[in-house]
């Protein structure tokens, strides 16, 4: 992955991930000033972030992030983190060994430092506290009991938002996974999770039914080539994202991927949050669905299998006149819970509710003309299509065939041949190595780029 030049040394090239160092490719300055990081963070004029912030700062809400711990003494984040647990056994949620949830609590969370915290990373939602769950992993995969704990704890601890800037594939349809993220969604609360960066189908937990699935654009806000597609709910800036990182000599790094697209997307769930508290987490979707937006990409139909419903939009989500919607949200959701169709957006009467209503249209039917053989032959049609838009599932609606479902529906999939995501290589943002390669240093903590030259 290449990096920008803008002062910054690459020293893990197969992550693309990149180091703030002091070098200056032109200059022999020393030490990197953190004035440099705040330059090199794009997103923040891209979004408007001074004009977002006059409308909400994301105070009063927390969000969990679910990785592998946050560092809470980093100058950028300094007051911003709670307790949290550790589930690794280690006893420390504050103690971040691979630097990737350091990372996503900043592109969140972060305040800077310095005179008028001018310097450093500012998150998107500065005024949001960050619970830090820090999960363990088992050489380059995570150990999924950990994290799927984790999910409970957060909603349990009152996270409004959790972010899962990860890959696991133990995580389908039916899975104890999967009901750790319909706990947290009974609960009213977001779930937010990275597309992935395989260039292949959403990964899960993203794929999930009622996860906001995030992919990953440039500065230009084109889509990034290495995120995955399918069924994404919206798009969000994930490449050479400068973010926190204790690991780094300088405290910084530069990286690519949707791990920090979905850092950028909770920090919008946790202002709209802020902003509107009496509404349900389905309609805080809405309202982040709505006001997405494809802007230059012309001629794209919403939802489009890169982009989803559009590139997420703080400013416009905060003040667009948005109806509240239905509280289930637009998102298709749970049931059944083979449905993977977590980016399609499902009509205000889902398909179940439907066939609930035609079932009671039916038998009323049958009792008013009961004996007449024409109308039995009528509703027995009738049960067959029920029949069959009931095994469809209930991810109809608008998006429905939008884009390539993660395994398709009926039986539970098996996981996906996709990577595990979590430990350790330095701050990686990337994906381990293929199979049959060996990495240098995977991380399944993060949402990793492939190897460079493949």
């Amino acid at each position: 992955m290449r990096s920008k030049e803008l002062g910054f040394k690459r020293v893990w090239s197969t992550t693309g991930v990149v180091a703030l160092t002091g070098a200056l490719l032109l200059t022999s300055a020393p030490v990197a000033s953190a004035d440099q990081v705040r330059d090199a963070q794009w997103p923040l004029p891209v979004y408007d972030a001074e004009k977002v912030w006059q409308t909400s700062q994301g105070a009063g809400v927390t969000v969990a992030v679910i990785d592998s711990g946050v560092d809470a003494s980093h100058p950028d984040l300094t007051g911003q983190i709670l307790p949290g647990k550790d589930f690794t056994n280690a006893g420390d949620p504050h103690q971040d060994d691979d630097g990737h949830g350091t990372g996503m609590a900043s592109l969140i969370a972060g305040h800077g430092h310095g005179a008028n915290k001018s310097s450093g990373v500012m998150g998107l939602a500065p005024k949001a506290k960050i619970l830090p769950v820090r999960t363990g992993t088992a050489g380059d995969k995570l150990i999924t009991e950990d994290w799927v704990a984790g999910v409970r704890y957060a909603v349990d601890q009152g996270a409004s938002v959790i972010n899962l800037s990860l890959n696991d594939s133990s995580a389908y349809p039916g899975s104890k996974a999967a009901k750790a993220i319909e706990y947290a969604q009974a609960k009213n609360v977001v779930v937010v999770a990275g597309a992935g960066n395989d260039s292949g189908t959403v990964n899960y937990p993203a794929a999930l039914p009622g996860v906001v699935a995030v992919s990953a654009v440039d500065q230009g806000l084109n889509f990034w080539s290495k995120s995955n597609t399918g069924n994404v709910t919206v798009a969000a800036p994930g490449v050479d994202t400068p973010q926190a990182d204790p690991t780094s000599s300088s405290g910084y790094v530069v990286a690519d991927g949707t791990s920090g697209s979905t850092a950028y997307v909770s920090a919008i769930v946790a202002l709209l949050r802020s902003k509107y508290p009496d509404l349900t987490a389905g309609q805080i979707i809405n309202r982040l669905i709505k006001s997405a937006s494809f802007l230059q990409h012309e001629g794209k139909k919403a939802p489009d299998k890169e982009l989803g419903y559009g590139i997420a939009r703080p400013g416009t989500a905060l003040t667009m006149d948005i109806p509240k919607g239905p509280k289930q949200g637009p998102l298709a959701q749970s049931a059944p819970s083979t449905s993977t169709n977590s980016g399609a957006a499902a009509d205000d009467n889902d398909s179940s509710t439907q066939a609930k209503k035609k079932k009671k249209s039916s038998s009323g039917s049958f009792l008013v003309i009961a004996g007449i053989a024409a109308a039995v032959v009528v509703i027995g049609v009738l049960f067959a299509v029920l029949r069959n838009r009931r095994n469809r599932g209930s991810g109809g609606g608008p998006g429905s065939g939008g884009g390539t479902p993660p395994h398709g529906t009926g039986n539970p999939p098996q996981p996906p041949t996709g990577y595990q995501q979590y430990p350790n290589t330095a701050p990686n943002q990337g994906y381990p190595a293929p199979p049959g390669q060996s990495p240098q240093n995977p991380n399944p903590y993060a949402q990793q780029p492939p190897h460079q030259g493949q």
